[in-house]
């Protein structure tokens, strides 16, 4: 006869395992999760710049006007194959000139990676002020060798 009793009388040791205590050690740390993960949220403090810029809209496939931002920080007007350097109020006048004869020209700002974010932000809200409704950013890809 097999069962829990062997022929002696005693019962065999139960190879189960009792669950219950498990659940209650999971509840309580999950509990303790709970409160302590707000508390856990990591990040960096940044200063962001504040400027004064609408979203843009969608481009059109026209000649783009390329401004470009060296790392000394100098700006660089190309149009076709003409590549000028300007300064910030400058490069709005002859953006919004240029906007006025060929409406919906698509605007290109290229950042040199040394350029502080903040002159990138500016001169994006420049060119926004100076009735640019495109404004994309130029990147190169990265080397995979």
């Amino acid at each position: 006869m097999q069962g829990p009793f062997n022929r002696s009388g005693k019962s065999k040791p139960m190879a189960e395992i009792n669950v219950v205590p498990f659940i209650d050690i999971m509840l309580v740390l999950l509990v303790v999760f709970m409160i302590t993960a707000p508390m856990l949220t990591q990040g960096v403090q940044v200063e962001l710049p504040q400027v004064t810029s609408q979203p843009i809209e969608s481009q059109e496939d026209n000649d783009p006007i390329i401004i470009s931002v060296d790392s000394d920080g100098g700006y660089f007007i190309t149009l076709g194959e003409d590549s000028t350097s300007v300064s910030l109020d400058e490069m709005s006048s002859r953006v919004t000139t240029i906007i006025e004869r060929r409406p919906g020209t698509p605007v290109m700002v290229r950042g040199d990676r040394n350029v502080a974010y903040g002159q990138i932000v500016v001169l994006m809200s420049t060119l926004q002020g100076a009735g640019v409704a495109n404004v994309g950013l130029l990147s190169e890809p990265p080397n995979d060798g």
